[in-house]
Formats: C-alpha cells, sequence, structure tokens
C-alpha cells in the first residue's frame, strides 16, 4: 500500500484483538481497555476522524460490522479461531489467522489508512505486521505490562509476552503511556528513548459520568436512601485484590461498624460465562468463610449506561489491586463525585489526590483499608468534602481533552514518517 497523503479524513486502523470495545463490562477479561478504546474512537470520530476497530470474534451472532461506536466508526469482527471466549493461554495461537484476515479483508474492500494504533501486547504483533504490509506509521498503548505485575500473578501469562513487549515497545514508531510512571518503566527497564514514549492519560466520558443526586440514583437502582453502600465495580480476577477486601470488611463487622441490612458491600462485575464461573465461586465461599454473607452482595454485571447510577449511588467506592496500570473505574467514580479508597500501585498514584479525593493504602493491607472505610463511613462531610474535589479533578480528564492530544500525537508522527 502506498504511503497516503494528508488529505481528510484521517483513517486509522485500531487494533484490540483480544477484546471487544462494545463486550458488556465485568467479565474475565473486559475491563478498562475495553472503555478506553470505545471512547477513544468516539472522541476522535467527533473530531473528524475515521476508525475501523479490528477485533476477534467471539459471537457468532455479532453482526459482523458494527456502527454502534457513532461518527461512521465500525467495528470489524474477524473470524480467527472458534467464535466464544478463549482461555487466556490460547489468546497467540490465532494471531497469525487473524492478521491474514484483516489483510485479506482490507485489500478485497479497499481499505486505506493513515496510521494503525493498537492495544495490549497481542494486539502490537498483528500491528506490526500490518503497518509493515500497509508502509504506514504504528502507535501502540501496552494498557499493561507483564514486567510490572506481580510475580504471583504471571500463572496465566504466556512465556511470549515479555520479550514481545520488549519487540514492541522499540519498534512502535510512538507508544502511548497512561502515566509518566509507565514513561519512566518503559525508558529505564527496556532502553526505549524517551522522545518515542509520550504519555496521555485515558480520559472519562463526562456527558455519562457525572455527579447525580445520590437520593435519585438510589431510587433508579432500587436502594434505601438510608443504606451505606460500598461499591466495587471491575472483573473478579485474584489481581483485583477482593480477598483484602472481603478480610477488610470481616474487621469491620467484628469491630461493630458494620451492620445488615443498614450497610451493604455491591460488587459489581464478574464473568458468566462457564470457563470462568470458578473466580466468582471461590469468591462467594470467602465471603461466606467470614460471615458476610448479608453484607456482600454480587450484583452480576452493569453496561455503561447504568453505571453511573450505581457510583452515585454509592457512599464509597474501593479499587483493592494489587497492580492496576490507570484505573478507569477509580476515574468515573471521582467524576461521579463518589470519594474512592484504592490501592497506591500503579496509575492509581497518579490519579487519587491522597486526602483530596479519595486515600491510598499499601496493597494486601486490609487493616489499613479497613481504617479508612471506617472513617468514611462514618463521616458523612468529609464523604462530601472528598467527592466534590473528586468531581472538579476529573475534570481534566475529558475524552475532547484526551482526543486532542492523541491527534496531535497522531499528526506528530504522521510527519515524522512523511520525512523520512
Amino acid at each position: 500500500m502506498d504511503k497516503p497523503g494528508f488529505h481528510p479524513p484521517l483513517r486509522v486502523a485500531m487494533i484490540s484483538y483480544h477484546t471487544c470495545p462494545l463486550s458488556v463490562l465485568g467479565g474475565k477479561h473486559t475491563g478498562g481497555m475495553n472503555v478506553y478504546v470505545r471512547n477513544l474512537a468516539r472522541a476522535l470520530g467527533a473530531r473528524g476522524v475515521h476508525v475501523d476497530v479490528f477485533t476477534r470474534s467471539e459471537n457468532p451472532n455479532a453482526p459482523f460490522i458494527s456502527h454502534d461506536l457513532g461518527y461512521g466508526q465500525r467495528v470489524v469482527h474477524i473470524v480467527a479461531g472458534p467464535q466464544h471466549s478463549l482461555p487466556k493461554p490460547l489468546w497467540p495461537y490465532f494471531l497469525e489467522d487473524f492478521t491474514q484476515a484483516v489483510l485479506r479483508l482490507t485489500s478485497q474492500r479497499r481499505w486505506r489508512y493513515h496510521l494503525v494504533h493498537s492495544h495490549y501486547w497481542l494486539s502490537g504483533l498483528v500491528a506490526r505486521r500490518l503497518a509493515r504490509h500497509w508502509k504506514i506509521p504504528w502507535v501502540h498503548m501496552f494498557h499493561t505490562l507483564a514486567e510490572r505485575k506481580p510475580a504471583a500473578y504471571h500463572d496465566e501469562e504466556s512465556p511470549l509476552r515479555p520479550q514481545a513487549e520488549r519487540r514492541i515497545a522499540h519498534e512502535a514508531q510512538r507508544v502511548v503511556c497512561a502515566t509518566e510512571e509507565e514513561q519512566m518503566f518503559l525508558h529505564w527497564h527496556y532502553g526505549v528513548p524517551l522522545e518515542r514514549l509520550t504519555v496521555v492519560p485515558p480520559g472519562v466520558d463526562l456527558s455519562r459520568f457525572y455527579p447525580i443526586p445520590q437520593t435519585e440514583a438510589r431510587a433508579f437502582v432500587g436502594l434505601p436512601e438510608d443504606q451505606r453502600v460500598l461499591l466495587y465495580v471491575g472483573r473478579f480476577d485474584p489481581i483485583k485484590g477482593l480477598d483484602v477486601l472481603l478480610e477488610a470488611m470481616a474487621r469491620l463487622k467484628n469491630r461493630g461498624i458494620l451492620n445488615a441490612p443498614h450497610t451493604t458491600l455491591m460488587l459489581i462485575g464478574g464473568a458468566t460465562d462457564t470457563p470462568h464461573q470458578g473466580d466468582m465461586e471461590k469468591l462467594r465461599a470467602l465471603r461466606d468463610a467470614h460471615g458476610l454473607q448479608d453484607l456482600v452482595t454480587f450484583a452480576g454485571p452493569r453496561s455503561q449506561e447504568t453505571l453511573p447510577y450505581y457510583y452515585a449511588a454509592a457512599d464509597v467506592v474501593i479499587l483493592p489491586s494489587h497492580y492496576e496500570s490507570f484505573g478507569m473505574v477509580v476515574l468515573e467514580a471521582m467524576a461521579c463525585g463518589r470519594p474512592v479508597v484504592a490501592t497506591a500501585v500503579g496509575g492509581l498514584l497518579s490519579l487519587v489526590r491522597h486526602g483530596e479525593t479519595g486515600f491510598l493504602v499499601a496493597p494486601q493491607d486490609a487493616e489499613g483499608l479497613a481504617g479508612y472505610l471506617a472513617l468514611l463511613l462514618e463521616s458523612p462531610h468529609l464523604r462530601q468534602r472528598l467527592g466534590r474535589c473528586a468531581a472538579r479533578y476529573a475534570r481534566r480528564y475529558a475524552w475532547p481533552r484526551i482526543a486532542r492530544r492523541i491527534l496531535r500525537l497522531y499528526y506528530r508522527v504522521l510527519h515524522e514518517d512523511q520525512e523520512e
């Protein structure tokens, strides 16, 4: 494919191999990255950029091409391997089929792009091939890095991943880093030149996530006005630290701080497909072992359309992860005016302003987590003050602002490519 000029509209091939941006959140492998790709494509569309998101088909009944992202953006479901959710160790086996299918489709339909933007290391391996074939620049975002995860959570990781991530980091024209911490990790540990690492944080959709009066939110989701509500949103993955959260709840119960039905911890998320049902069953067993049956509710997955009501209905939103590259849930909760308690890891260190928008606690510190939860539960004025600060702080992450920064990066990379 010949190098395109700069005639509008800018056309971007976005690769999200292992997870579809249209998927319902809360499954085993759906979370912040799905939200990121979905909202970035929409925000770029609002600025006149055409994006095709290529993802592996996991549902034979899903439309081959979907326009649910608006602005003419397309999600293209590529058949590569069985059309259902796969265990993580099997993901790399269908990369070649996926890549060849994208090349055939784009050739047959004469789709042309100015730039490839990939997400996660598997998509990076696909984008590397596509960019070479099409002779266009390539921008990558890792979202998570294997070498930054605690060693205890590497069981399901492909042995190919660390080497592949290093190759991608050095070969992509630009790597988008969610935080300065990630930028410096790639620079010092992988030796990537700083000029090829650009920090652009994820954004939040402020047209959807904004402060809703708590009484109205609770009426919508069916919660009593006088109940104290703690909320977790995300995957039921061991790395998310839900075991620590349940231990903290048990400590609060033993001290008489929590009592049903006046207090509840609502867990939103959890995969419902059979291969990953075991994660939820383990959490249910742990909840029962702590004697928290009346205090902890498994609410199942919720759509992006209804999540703002759950955030606004909560008194505190908690993210107790052992590792978190950024923490989209925390940003959404803050945009809804909720105080947060999160672990001091990864991107959460730069996102949560300790004592201003919420509190940070050391990972796996159930006692520290219990202490901050007790403080917030017993201090409505503190919750209100932190929530107001959180909503103000979240505005700087509005998607239109983030999309402008990504678009500036695209044009910078394209100009550099034209000069070579």
